[in-house]
């Protein structure tokens, strides 16, 4: 879905006020079903270690670079650890092990062909088959693409990731706001925060963010380029939880930028899309560039004529981040 205005604290105050007021109510009923799930629900234990990379508002924070960093950083570890997506909007029947070879995002869902990239990824919308069969197949750690708020597989370490900018937005539960949860709710579960900023030299208000009494461990990161700028004019396009975000870093790396196109989160591109597309760029001479989270979901003709321009996190504090897998394998053991 595409994040509506009123969703954000800089909407224009009359209508948008009005909007959140009106929806307000059923944010109320969201919230306590979701808190009624939660608190009615056994986890199921895993073999292994689950590390969470979930969020308490509805995309685009930056949860699959996240996940990835991780698995990386586990790797670095002489671990050997398997992800874990429910795997949204896959039709393959699950639970499954996600092969890049044969499975599409129609098979499996977007972010777990990324996450595959790095280590064996599992979906399961259940998430208990899933760990347990990355278990099976050797996996010592599992590290879950979202999750927070789903109460099925118990979770050794919860994480929270929030971009920095967005924050929470209005600070209402879904329909009135981008809150899956109300924020006191999902930081009282977690076990670390990360916060997305748009660069190295950005200051996070942690007081807005409702983080500064938190006495749990707050990292930050951002997104990197994994590519240079591409040279010459670029048209955008993408189908993520915040696009914008994904144009501006380009035009941050030096990108000539001729214009940007945007749909919805896990948007499903058409042939229809694909042909507008390609219209536009060539009345702009310019090249198709996109996300690699949306390249996957191109159909495979499409793809070599489209540039991909992959992202990674960067952590301030790279060392904090083995620090959170330890802390997870640690507190595995000691609950026996």
């Amino acid at each position: 879905m595409r994040p509506p205005a009123f969703w954000d604290t800089d909407a224009p105050r009359s209508s948008a006020a009005l909007t959140r007021a009106l929806l307000s109510p059923l944010g109320w009923i969201y919230a306590a079903a979701t808190a009624r799930r939660i608190a009615n629900t056994t986890p199921a234990r895993a073999p292994v270690p689950v590390i969470c990379v979930g969020n308490i508002t509805v995309g685009g924070t930056g949860k699959t670079p996240v996940a990835i960093a991780l698995l990386d950083a586990a790797i670095r570890l002489r671990r050997t650890p398997a992800a874990l997506s429910r795997g949204w909007k896959g039709k393959l029947a699950t639970p499954a092990r996600v092969d890049p070879a044969i499975h599409t995002a129609s098979d499996v869902g977007d972010e777990p062909l990324l996450l595959a990239r790095t280590a064996p990824t599992y979906i399961d919308p259940g998430r208990i088959q899933g760990a347990h069969l990355s278990a099976e197949d050797g996996a010592d750690l599992i590290v879950m693409d979202d999750g927070h708020q789903n109460p099925n597989l118990e979770k050794t370490l919860s994480i929270v990731v929030v971009d920095a900018v967005a924050g929470w937005g209005a600070n209402k539960v879904v329909p009135a706001g981008p809150l899956r949860e109300p924020v006191r709710a999902g930081l009282a579960r977690a076990d670390a925060v990360i916060v997305m900023t748009p660069g190295p030299d950005f200051q996070p208000d942690c007081r807005a963010l409702q983080l500064e009494e938190l006495e749990i461990p707050v990292l930050t990161a951002w997104l990197e380029p994994g590519n240079a700028a591409p040279e010459g004019p670029v048209l955008a396009f993408a189908g993520i939880g915040r696009p914008q975000k994904f144009f501006d870093a380009l035009k941050a790396s030096g990108a000539k930028l001729a214009d940007a196109i945007s749909f919805p989160d896990h948007h499903t591109f058409s042939r229809a899309d694909i042909e507008r597309l390609r219209d536009l760029a060539e009345d702009h001479g310019a090249t198709l560039i996109t996300t690699e989270k949306d390249w996957v979901r191109l159909p495979g003709a499409v793809q070599p004529g489209v540039t991909t321009w992959p992202v990674r996190a960067t952590f301030a504090e790279p060392a904090r981040v083995e620090a959170l897998i330890e802390m997870a394998v640690e507190r595995f053991k000691a609950q026996g």
